[in-house]
């Protein structure tokens, strides 16, 4: 879910942020990506049917549901808050982050494809049309850019680009 005026809530409120100052995107499975996990269930059914009907019915539910739910709560989330970008559990300043570049369709098929660069980080999911690349000026870091999925990346690049501002205006 990403992060509005309506679900920031009172923790945004005490801690002194305003939902302006941050951004956060849960990556979760599309819509697509549920039903076939979704037939995991039958699948596991049909294994169990010679032993017992009931049985097989029980697992199937049990199994179909489980896949589902791990696959709803096992997503990564990106956000940007307090001057850093995280993305799943890796993390990095805003300070040693350059200009993102946003791509959508197929700009973006070839950023995820033949123009991906291996010695980037990548946080990519499928069916998400989305992708922010973002290059990492650290010479010391051998890491070149960021390369992250996200439905609103748009929102993501400027959320990145306002704490860049941040952290550079925090020591003036």
């Amino acid at each position: 879910m990403q992060n509005t005026a309506r679900n920031a809530g009172p923790a945004a409120a005490a801690a002194g942020s305003s939902p302006t100052d941050r951004y956060r995107e849960r990556l979760g499975p599309s819509l697509w990506i549920l039903v076939a996990a979704a037939l995991a269930g039958p699948m596991a059914a049909l294994v169990f049917t010679p032993i017992d009907t009931t049985l097989a019915l029980v697992i199937g539910a049990a199994v179909g549901v489980l896949v589902i739910v791990l696959l709803i709560f096992g997503a990564p989330s990106v956000s940007v808050q307090d001057g850093e970008l995280r993305a799943g559990r890796a993390h990095i300043g805003a300070e040693f982050l350059g200009e993102p570049v946003v791509h959508i369709g197929d700009d973006a098929r070839h950023a995820r494809g033949a123009g991906l660069d291996p010695r980037a980080w990548h946080l990519l999911r499928g069916g998400i049309d989305g992708v922010v690349v973002i290059p990492v000026t650290d010479e010391d870091d051998p890491t070149t850019a960021w390369v992250i999925s996200s439905r609103t990346p748009d929102r993501l690049a400027a959320a990145v680009r306002r704490a860049q501002v941040m952290q550079r205006t925090r020591y003036r």
